[in-house]
C-alpha cells in the first residue's frame, strides 16, 4: 500500500488558518487530519463544526476527522456531511456498540476508522475488523499534541498487521503522536499505512522535505 501522510491542522497557527490550509494543498501531504476533542473523553478541547465547515470549504485533500469525544454517534451525521469528512475515526473506548457506529458511518459514504489508545491491545478488534477500513493507534495519550512517541507503538502496529493479514483484510493502519522523520521508517516498516504528523510538520524549517523525508 502506499505511504500516506497526514499532516494534523491541530498543530498549525490557527491565526493564520488559512494560509496552513492552503499549504498542505499544495504539499506532497495527502490528507488533512483533524482532531477533534469534547473536554471530556480527553483534557482539552479543539475545533467545532464553524472552523472545520471553514477548512473543508478550503481543503483540496482528503479530510480524515479524529473524534476523541464522548458519544460521537450523535454527531456522525454532521461529521460526515458538513465536515464533508473522508474518513472519520471513533474511539473503541468510546463506543458501546461499535459495530452499529462503524456501520452507520460506511451507511454514508465515509469511511469508518476505530482508534485505540495506547493501553488498549490490539486484540479487542479481532471481531470487528472486517467493518472497519482504518484503525488508528494512538502512539501518545491524546488530548495534547507536542508529545513523545510511545516506543511500544511499534510492536502493536506489528501485532494489528498480522492480524489484518491473517483475516485477508485490507484494513489500513494509521499512527498518531510523536511521528516524524525520525520514527517513519520503522513505523512504515512495521505495517504503518498512514502517518499523523503534527508538530514534525508545522515547526519544520522546511515542510516540504519534511515530508519527503518521511515518505522515504
Amino acid at each position: 500500500m502506499a505511504k500516506l501522510i497526514a499532516p494534523s491542522l491541530l498543530s498549525s497557527d490557527f491565526g493564520h488558518l488559512a494560509d496552513e490550509v492552503e499549504g498542505v494543498n499544495r504539499s506532497v501531504a495527502d490528507w488533512f487530519h483533524i482532531d477533534v476533542m469534547d473536554g471530556h473523553f480527553v483534557p482539552n478541547l479543539s475545533m467545532g463544526f464553524p472552523v472545520i465547515k471553514a477548512i473543508a470549504k478550503a481543503a483540496r485533500k482528503p479530510l480524515d476527522i479524529h473524534l476523541m469525544i464522548e458519544r460521537p454517534d450523535d454527531y456522525i451525521e454532521r461529521f460526515c456531511t458538513e465536515a464533508a469528512a473522508s474518513v472519520l475515526t471513533v474511539h473503541y473506548e468510546a463506543c458501546t456498540h461499535l459495530h452499529r457506529t462503524l456501520q452507520s458511518i460506511r451507511q454514508r459514504g465515509v469511511k469508518a476508522g476505530v482508534a485505540l489508545n495506547p493501553h488498549t491491545p490490539v486484540s479487542v478488534l479481532e471481531e470487528i475488523l472486517p467493518y472497519a477500513d482504518m484503525v488508528l493507534l494512538m502512539s501518545v495519550n491524546p488530548g495534547f499534541g507536542g508529545q513523545r512517541f510511545i516506543p511500544t507503538t511499534l510492536r502493536k502496529t506489528e501485532k494489528l498487521k498480522n492480524e489484518i493479514l491473517r483475516q485477508g483484510l485490507s484494513v489500513l493502519i494509521e499512527i498518531d503522536g510523536g511521528v516524524g522523520p525520525e520514527n517513519a521508517g520503522e513505523l512504515f516498516a512495521a505495517g504503518a499505512d498512514v502517518l499523523v504528523c503534527g508538530n514534525a510538520y508545522f515547526s519544520s524549517e522546511d515542510r516540504e522535505e519534511t515530508l519527503r523525508l518521511m515518505k522515504r
